[in-house]
């Protein structure tokens, strides 16, 4: 009985908030939890500064806020720490964000010289605050965890993604990367028994499309997925998928955490030869970006389709 009323105590005293960058994910989440979305209102006023107001204490309470801070990013960044701060004020016992996808993950290094790790800043704006942990999702860099002065958990969907293709069961597979993904994409050709090729790529300037040098492994007469954290404009995918092609390779998926899509990503995925792109719901895909070949996989529903 003793026990039972402590159960009972801990669950009653957790609070769920969604941001307006998160809502579908969010709602999925509070369902499957079975655990109420807490009300709160965010106001953007005329000068774009935003006011949050929630609708009830959450003093002594452990608190979770759901928000990636994909585009617009600034906004939902700014979303996101004013949250946090209220969750603060309000003295809540413990501030959990959730952050499926996180920004400004690209420049976690000076790699040239005049030049911000703007990773850095937003975990330090993250934690200032007044969050507790980050919960998140494929980070573009593993080393991106020690930026905070608190607890991260870093989640992958690589386990997710493969079961999608396990389902397809395709044969002569071959799981293509990048070396700055290659670790997970391992654990990604583990399982499905599939060999591992590496892509050597350089970027060019801060353009934010690379220049494919080399395919690093036996990929000619095979199917291919190529697998990633996430699809930005698509410029080194669609580079990808042109040095496989030259190699000889049969058919071409594609699959990431993070579909970022910015343009001109569908014009191009619609232009190239890939067979399916398939991603993750940590940044919210609206319907008019699924094109015949783009489509999500989520947690609790796995779509399938691929263009004729």
């Amino acid at each position: 009985m003793l026990a039972h009323s402590h159960e009972l105590r801990v669950y009653g005293g957790v609070k769920l908030f969604i941001g307006t960058g998160s809502p579908e994910l969010g709602a999925k989440i509070s369902e499957y939890l079975q655990i109420p979305v807490s009300g709160r209102d965010v106001i953007d006023f005329p000068n774009e500064n935003i006011f949050i107001k929630l609708h009830g204490s959450v003093r002594g309470q452990d608190v979770y806020v759901i928000q990636s801070t994909a585009s617009p990013v600034h906004r939902n960044l700014m979303e996101l720490l004013i949250m946090i701060q209220t969750l603060r004020l309000d003295s809540a016992a413990r501030i959990t964000a959730v952050v499926p996808y996180l920004c400004y993950g690209r420049s976690d290094k000076k790699d040239q010289p005049r030049v911000p790790i703007s990773a850095r800043l937003v975990a330090d704006m993250i934690t200032v605050a007044g969050a507790d942990r980050v919960l998140t999702m494929d980070l573009h860099q593993g080393q991106i965890q020690g930026f905070f002065n608190i607890p991260v958990d870093e989640l992958t969907a690589v386990h997710l993604l493969s079961n999608h293709f396990r389902k397809k069961e395709i044969e002569d597979l071959v799981v293509v990367t990048d070396l700055g993904f290659a670790k997970r994409a391992r654990t990604f050709a583990e399982l499905l028994d599939a060999p591992l090729a590496i892509i050597e790529k350089r970027r060019v300037g801060n353009l934010d499309r690379a220049e494919v040098m080399n395919v690093i492994g036996e990929v000619r007469g095979k199917r291919a997925i190529v697998v990633d954290d996430e699809v930005d404009t698509a410029g080194t995918l669609i580079e990808t998928v042109r040095a496989l092609e030259r190699e000889g390779v049969d058919e071409i998926y594609a699959c990431a955490t993070h579909g970022v899509l910015s343009d001109p990503a569908l014009e191009r995925i619609e232009a190239s030869s890939l067979r399916e792109v398939v991603l993750t719901d940590s940044i919210p895909i609206p319907p008019a970006s699924r094109s015949g070949s783009v489509i999500p996989s989520t947690s609790t529903r796995s779509s399938r389709a691929a263009r004729a």
